[in-house]
Formats: structure tokens, C-alpha cells, sequence
């Protein structure tokens, strides 16, 4: 199985999320680090991923391998994360076959998820990575 971490910015969120699989997941899963910079890549590939790659191209390419794909709820916004997210990349990760765990938090204020409880970050990664353990 493929899991693919999708995150841009700084990565904080990828590499929280990258920690907590290596944590709770045997070690046979592959972990690729999709980052949309080359920050982001490289604070996700400190928590041990697999593999990293950076920019639109590498996430396009990489992302149609995945089985699963996690992030926030802004890797299938276009133009999200201050544009990191093109809509290139958020039509390829909604397009791909994978089974996607999205976070729900955003940074776009233009946007407004109904029906989410707030609950602390870390909560929520917990709950992905749950999600994650129940598809294998």
C-alpha cells in the first residue's frame, strides 16, 4: 500500500502526519511525501517517508500511484495555501483512484465548512491515521 502525504507551506501538517503513520502503521506501508515546495518535502521526508517529490509535475506523476491520499482539506481546492495548490494539482489528486483522508481545516477564509466539529490539529490527525489503519 501507498499513502501519499500531500502539503505545501512549511510542511508542519505533512510531517505531523508522516510521524504518526510511522508510529501506528507496519513498516511494509510505503509513505511518499508530496510536497508543493521544497520546504514542505523536506520537513515531511525528516519523519521518515519513503520517498519525496516536489512542485506540480512530481505530485501529478506521484499521486496516480497512491492508494491513499491524506492532507488537508485544501489539497483538493485550487489555489489554496496562498496558490501552492494549483488547479492542476487539485484535479489530479480528486481525479486519482486513491481513497483521500482530508483534515479539515483551511487556510482560505473565503470558505466555509459546514458540519465539522473545531477540535485541536492533532486530534484530527489522529482520527486520519485511523481511518488509514481501518482501510488496510
Amino acid at each position: 500500500m501507498i499513502v501519499a502525504v500531500v502539503d505545501g507551506m512549511g510542511g508542519g501538517i505533512g510531517a505531523q502526519v508522516i510521524a504518526l503513520l510511522r508510529q501506528d502503521l507496519p513498516p511494509d506501508i510505503k509513505i511518499y511525501a508530496l510536497g508543493t515546495n521544497s520546504a514542505a518535502t523536506t520537513n515531511m521526508m525528516k519523519e521518515k517517508a519513503n520517498r519525496g517529490a516536489t512542485g506540480e509535475s512530481a505530485i501529478i506523476y506521484c499521486i496516480k500511484k497512491a492508494d491513499v491520499v491524506v492532507g488537508s482539506l485544501g489539497i483538493v481546492i485550487p489555489n489554496s495555501m496562498m496558490g501552492e495548490i494549483t488547479p492542476k494539482i487539485a484535479e489530479a489528486i480528486t481525479a486519482c483512484g486513491a481513497k483521500k483522508i482530508l483534515i479539515p481545516i483551511m487556510d482560505n477564509e473565503d470558505i466555509v465548512v459546514l458540519g465539522t466539529e473545531k477540535k485541536p490539529l492533532f486530534l484530527s490527525i489522529k482520527e486520519a491515521i485511523e481511518k488509514i489503519k481501518g482501510l488496510l
